[in-house]
């Protein structure tokens, strides 16, 4: 309920979630740009999809993050 409120989920703000699964389909789709067999751009697209999140969780690894601006005044 929060993210809906928030309206960014969190899935998209710090993890690799988003970031791992566009990376995995991205291999999907250009294997089927290249006329590649759809098996082995599937396994090739979970794999990567798969081993970006385990290392992730197992490095630490996070998106960055925005800073909000300073303000600066404006000299005369």
């Amino acid at each position: 309920m929060r993210d809906v409120l928030v309206a960014v989920p969190t899935v998209l703000r710090a993890d690799l979630y988003a970031v791992a699964a566009l990376a995995g389909a991205a291999v999907v789709v250009a294997g089927a740009l290249l006329h590649i067999p759809s098996i082995a751009t599937t396994i090739a697209g979970v794999a990567l999809c798969f081993g970006l999140r385990l290392m992730a969780i197992r490095r630490g690894w996070q998106l960055p993050t925005a800073r909000p601006r300073k303000h600066f005044e404006k000299e005369p």
